[in-house]
């Protein structure tokens, strides 16, 4: 009996945890939605907040409870889009995008206000008075940008960062690195391009850099679709409906506005 009742007392109570367990897995458990299941499983796992949600796991329960678009995610481009798109049983058109950095002044184009020494990052930078450069729009080249880069797709090439746009997959880190705001994300493949971001006036302009827009409206006045207006000091394309004709680019006196197909 001493053995006994010990055996008997431990199978009851297995018998009665098993009970418990099967309860609880019956009653209490989160039921699977297999429909936001199979929508987690065509996101690519980058979790990068490009599609404004938090992670694919975010994505996916919004896509699922039909709160969101399914062609927002940037790293999965045109097959997660596809594959959602099946999922959803809707027509899904990707939009590719591309991350640009909206300043073209180059070391040697940008005046200084005196020599930076301190940690060579853009935030610690800007905390010293605002940073060296003369303009205050002007990108400070320390690559906060190039380290929030998963991808590598921005390198720093004399003293300035460059996208690699064959790399970037728009997830918009590295935009939200960037303590200016200069970087903002673009559909790909566009050509024509407004190389900076400088709000002020003419005569402050022209004497920080000697590159930057200075809100003349020759850009606005040539363009024939209306793709292109000075705003805040700063031509802006719509991209909605600019035809790159390039004939801005061609009157743009201060050269702010590039052409990359040449």
């Amino acid at each position: 009996m001493e053995i006994i009742i010990p055996v008997i007392i431990v199978l009851v109570t297995g018998i009665l945890l098993g009970l418990g367990l099967s309860f609880a897995d019956r009653f209490m458990s989160v039921p699977v939605d297999e429909k936001q299941a199979k929508i987690r499983e065509c996101l690519p796992g980058a979790n990068c907040g490009a599609c404004g949600f938090s992670g694919c796991d975010g994505y996916a329960a919004a896509l699922a409870a039909g709160e969101a678009e399914p062609n927002k995610c940037a790293p999965g481009g045109e097959n997660t889009a596809k594959a959602l798109g099946e999922v959803l049983g809707v027509e899904v058109e990707a939009v590719q995008k591309i991350a640009f950095i909206a300043c073209g002044g180059a070391p040697d184009a940008v005046k200084r206000n005196f020599e930076y020494t301190g940690f060579k990052t853009c935030a610690a930078a800007l905390l010293a008075g605002g940073g060296p450069l003369a303009c205050e729009f002007g990108c400070l080249g320390y690559g906060d940008c190039m380290r929030a880069c998963e991808f590598g797709g921005i390198t720093l090439e004399n003293g300035k960062p460059v996208i690699c746009e064959d790399l970037c997959v728009a997830c918009g880190k590295c935009a939200k690195a960037c303590p200016k705001s200069l970087i903002s994300l673009i559909p790909k493949g566009t050509k024509i391009r407004v190389n900076c971001s400088n709000k002020k006036k003419g005569p402050a302009v022209v004497k920080a850099c000697d590159v930057s827009c200075i809100a003349c409206g020759k850009c606005e006045r040539t363009c024939e679709a209306g793709a292109i207006k000075v705003i805040d000091n700063v031509a802006v394309i719509d991209y909605g409906i600019c035809t790159a004709c390039g004939k801005c680019a061609e009157a743009c006196p201060r050269k702010a506005i590039i052409n990359t197909a040449g």
